[in-house]
């Protein structure tokens, strides 16, 4: 097709819209485009411009990037009138019909809703909404979630993916479900929140799950081991992400049927994972993704602290996995103190002393049966044990963070001092980005029989954590006053992610529906604070973050427990600290608001067993075009390299107003600070926050060390990567203090 730029109109609605001034640029860029390229096609052009207007950008005209998002927006639509034979968002219903019978959208929409009803709710799309993109916002939720044909060419457009994920999560209500759908598209469609990457790319389609991550504990027996591998394999290949416990599998050196120094560890099974999430690659798109935890007393310990290293002996190395180390605060203490650590075999422990010292937990800050039953050990005679100094570990786990960016830390007394179903079980680890934690326990091999010419296994299911996840978008939630609307759709929404998922493993089904556990997070904190001029150094964010987070806590807590009222509270409610009111208690919610909500948690139940979650938000928060979690930017303005050109980034809505809240970006900021915020936020959330430190590279050990002390004494219940960069960071005077 030869380009006539008139008759597309593009560049007149851009005058329009931009102003007439501003665009002289790009009206001259394209008249030279049309001379050089005189047979030039539509598409062609557009990607000219594309490139022309990102060019453009600058620390004072980020409107460039909405610019280049609505020439490729209008390059979507030609391609989908096209492929339709109809005016784009025309044609919802006909389009669900054809997408249906192609297999490209899963028949439930075509059961579920009728022909009716689809025409209802194509009325309800705003085609307007799509100008919320910026380029890279809406050219990553196309090119990477929107529907697609076998040829990998998009059918759908940016407001039906909302609305097909919102008929998803909505299929089974039965009162008002069209208001529901309408309520969760308007949520997603006004970017004040964000569904889980599985739900944004898997809903309405017919294969894939809704989850995020999930969490397997692996018992210390070969069938236990194999079959972990196994069932991480299977969710590996649907796109989750796994977090593996592995300090229940004996140690280098210990007994294997009496027989003593026959096991090989824990080395040999994390590098078959290593070579799971290598080899089950999610239908080509991306590796698996899988992190192992270990207790830090664990006697694997220094080779599990060694990984991930670049040197050494290749064959003690697992590149492709993740790591993270499961620290009591009698670690820390002895760390402290430059005290003595001694390191035990777990499988010896529990043939010795008869309980297994992973169950254990302080139950109060400096006390507990923990480090009763840990001192019980090192006392035994009968019990082997490595003494090392403490803080020769500490130096170890430090090391490798700045070298891989892991271990990360899981402060697993704090963990389970705040766990909300500690009734029935404990928190061994976290998931792969740190901010889930909820019961956990093995899987446990019982036997194998021959049952009418069928091979039979029968185990006893163990608490196999799954994440349901979404995020509200403070940078454009808060302002716009939704919290409130915007809290009781979203728990919903979730609330139905565990029903309506198609899980591949079933104790992950059965601990899913007995915790219904859900993950409620945040991202855009950077992005919100530079909107209210609040400098990240300040004791005004700190108090900020704990006003927001509690009343967040109190919206999010009030909706699930409304929807118990109206479908039940989660099986294992009764005992838990939402039914005694230890969870309001410990919380020292003491308020006439909090009193209230208290009663009629104990009254009514409430639907989910675990609620709150900070996830590291990276994909979609560039859909929403806000900033990731609750992180700093990494610069106010820089250019990432592609294959063809340099992607220009640019913090949202920097201008001469948010210019100086976002200069003190992620290298440069405290981070102290930032752990002081953190603090301040974790109280309110029931789960945990993946947490970021920026470094860089030639910090002090000592500055260092400071950091994780600041972290577990402050009630951080975990950290996630630990960012270190170039040593050349302009205006970083905190980290060599």
């Amino acid at each position: 097709m030869t380009i006539i730029i008139e008759s597309t109109g593009i560049m007149d609605k851009l005058q329009d819209e931009f102003g007439a001034d501003k665009l002289k640029q790009l009206v001259t860029a394209s008249a030279r485009w049309k001379e050089r390229n005189p047979q030039g096609t539509e598409s062609e052009w557009s990607k000219a411009m594309v490139l022309e207007a990102l060019s453009n950008i600058d620390e004072a005209s980020s409107y460039w990037t909405f610019v280049a998002a609505r020439i490729y927006l209008q390059e979507v639509y030609a391609r989908q009138e096209k492929l339709r034979g109809a005016t784009v968002y025309s044609d919802f219903a006909e389009n669900v019909e054809r997408l249906v019978q192609k297999g490209l959208y899963t028949s439930d929409l075509l059961e579920k809703y009728s022909r009716e009803e689809l025409g209802e709710l194509g009325g309800i799309l705003e085609p307007e909404r799509d100008k919320l993109f910026t380029y890279i916002g809406l050219k990553t939720l196309m090119d990477r979630y929107a529907a697609v044909d076998f040829n990998k060419n998009p059918v759908e457009l940016p407001q039906e993916r909302w609305l097909v994920i919102a008929m998803t999560l909505m299929q089974n209500e039965t009162e008002n479900r069209l208001g529901k759908v309408a309520e969760a598209y308007w949520a997603m469609s006004n970017l004040y929140m964000t569904v889980a990457t599985p739900t944004l790319s898997n809903a309405g389609k017919p294969h894939g799950q809704l989850s995020s991550c999930f969490i397997d504990t692996v018992d210390d027996s070969l069938h236990g081991i194999y079959n972990s591998n196994t069932d991480i394999a299977n969710l590996s290949k649907y796109g989750g992400g796994i977090g593996v416990y592995m300090g229940k599998v004996r140690s280098r050196g210990s007994s294997i049927r009496g027989f003593k120094g026959a096991s090989s560890g824990v080395l040999p099974w994390i590098k078959q994972l290593n070579n799971t999430a290598v080899s089950v690659d999610q239908l080509g798109q991306r590796q698996g993704a899988i992190a192992v935890y270990l207790d830090v007393w664990h006697k694997d310990i220094f080779t599990f602290l060694d990984l991930k290293l670049n040197n050494g002996d290749e064959r003690l190395r697992a590149h492709d996995i993740f790591t993270g180390v499961c620290l009591p605060d009698i670690f820390m203490e002895q760390v402290e103190a430059r005290g003595d650590w001694h390191l035990f075999d777990p499988h010896e422990v529990r043939t010795v002393m008869g309980y297994s010292l992973e169950d254990h937990y302080d139950e109060t800050k400096g006390s507990g049966s923990f480090r009763e039953k840990y001192e019980e050990c090192v006392n035994h005679p009968e019990l082997s044990k490595e003494t090392v100094p403490a803080i020769e570990i500490m130096k170890r786990i430090m090391r490798s963070q700045l070298e891989t960016g892991t271990p990360f830390m899981f402060y697993r007394d704090e963990v389970n001092r705040a766990n909300s179903n500690k009734h029935e079980g404990i928190v061994y680890s976290s998931n792969l980005c740190t901010e889930i934690t909820q019961n956990q326990s093995p899987t446990e091999f019982e036997s194998v029989t021959l049952e009418d010419d069928i091979v039979v296994t029968r185990s006893k299911p163990g608490d196999f954590v799954v994440c349901n996840l979404s995020s509200i978008n403070l940078g454009r939630a808060v302002p716009a006053d939704v919290l409130e609307r915007l809290i009781k759709i979203q728990v919903r929404m979730l609330d139905n992610v565990i029903d309506l998922n198609k899980i591949p493993v079933v104790q992950a089904q059965r601990t899913n529906a007995r915790y219904r556990g859900i993950g409620l997070g945040t991202f855009g904190w950077h992005h919100l604070l530079a909107l209210k001029n609040i400098q990240w150094e300040s004791d005004e964010a700190v108090e900020f973050a704990d006003e927001l987070y509690e009343k967040i806590a109190y919206l999010t807590i009030k909706a699930s427990m409304e929807l118990a009222n109206e479908k039940g509270a989660y099986p294992l409610f009764e005992g838990s600290d939402w039914q005694t009111g230890d969870y309001f208690e410990q919380r020292q919610y003491d308020s006439k608001e909090w009193r209230e909500l208290r009663v009629d948690v104990a009254t009514n139940g409430i639907r989910n067993g675990y609620l709150m979650a900070v996830a590291p938000n990276s994909s979609t928060s560039v859909i929403a075009g806000s900033t990731a979690s609750i992180d700093p930017i990494f610069k106010p303005f820089y250019h990432e390299e592609k294959k063809d050109y340099k992607l220009p980034v640019i913090a949202p809505d920097l201008d001469h107003n948010t210019y100086d809240v976002y200069r003190r970006s992620a290298y440069i900021v405290d981070q102290r600070w930032s752990i002081k915020q953190n603090a301040a936020r974790q109280r309110h959330i029931d789960q945990a926050i993946s947490f970021n430190i920026y470094v860089p590279n030639n910090i002090r050990a000592s500055v260092l060390l400071d950091l994780h002390v600041q972290a577990w004494k402050s009630g951080m219940k975990t950290t996630y990567y630990m960012r270190s960069t170039a040593s050349d960071i302009e205006e970083c005077e905190w980290c060599h203090s």
